[in-house]
């Protein structure tokens, strides 16, 4: 594996979300009885958790093959350009310079990422915009990813 990446959501989330569902304890206790308050604080904390694992499951990885970005993947011979891009590229390509057809994965709390051209004539999509916690680590193993390609 040259690079591997997963999008896991911040702990400031996690302290905000259990602030959240101790205030809705709080809520719910003084409205109805004990065990209803604790019933509903812990479905609301099992939801809370689902959902943050759940958004901040997507790996992005480079191997000796491939790319791959969430559920997405190509191979690396059909990746053409990346660019690092800092939070206001990544604003500016997935706002006003956006074209429809790109394959987005892209996180709020990650504000920098990469633009993968795709150099498939046959794929309708023009590029892979993907939120990175380490956005020139990512470029340098596609680039050497596709430099091993090219060149094996």
């Amino acid at each position: 594996m040259d690079y591997a990446e997963r999008l896991t959501v911040p702990l400031r989330w996690w302290v905000q979300g259990t602030m959240f569902v101790a205030s809705l304890w709080l809520a719910v206790l003084a409205a109805t009885p004990e065990v209803v308050a604790w019933s509903v604080t812990a479905v609301a904390m099992a939801l809370l958790v689902a959902w943050f694992l759940g958004y901040g499951r997507p790996r992005v990885s480079v191997d000796s093959t491939t790319f791959r970005a969430g559920r997405a993947h190509i191979p690396l011979e059909l990746v053409g350009p990346a660019t690092a891009l800092d939070a206001d590229g990544v604003r500016r390509q997935a706002g006003v310079d956006a074209d429809a057809r790109a394959y987005l994965l892209l996180r709020p709390y990650l504000k920098r990422g990469v633009r993968v051209d795709i150099a498939d004539p046959a794929d309708p999509t023009p590029y892979w915009l993907v939120s990175s916690r380490r956005p020139d680590a990512l470029v340098s193993a596609l680039e050497a990813g596709r430099t091993r390609r090219t060149a094996g």
